[in-house]
């Protein structure tokens, strides 16, 4: 219990640090406002070109009658998008850490500049870091 409660005072201690250096605090907003734009973006795409998608996908509906061929396309076009919206919703944290993670390292450095004491950082190029972010 008293691991609980030094959590919830360390949290206590990064909100105030947060809400105390504001342009930090966008800082760290970025990557997440940055992988929404991107998923967006596919989504709309998706939502836009879905019709021709399914067309593609159900040759064998353009002889059946209007309604019918129109309901199945439809539903296709519908399950289609809410499979990507699954997958966005499924991969989001996932990708906004990625892009995020140069970001998040500058803020690190940051936090521990300003509460006292920071460990060596590195001068590796971005896209190293965004290399051994990844997994790599």
């Amino acid at each position: 219990m008293s691991d609980l409660g030094a959590g919830l005072r360390y949290l206590g201690r990064g909100q105030r640090w947060a809400f105390r250096h504001g342009r930090w605090y966008g800082f760290g907003l970025l990557p997440a406002l940055v992988a929404f734009v991107l998923y967006a973006a596919a989504l709309t795409a998706l939502a836009y070109g879905a019709d021709d998608i399914v067309a593609w996908a159900t040759p064998f509906a353009d002889a059946w009658s209007n309604f019918w061929r129109d309901a199945l396309r439809v539903t296709f076009a519908v399950l289609l998008w809410a499979g990507g919206l699954v997958l966005a919703v499924l991969t989001f944290t996932a990708v906004t850490l990625l892009v995020g993670d140069p970001f998040y390292e500058k803020l690190s450095e940051e936090v521990e500049k300003s509460e006292g004491g920071c460990p060596p950082g590195t001068d590796a190029p971005w896209w190293r870091q965004l290399w051994r972010g990844g997994g790599g």
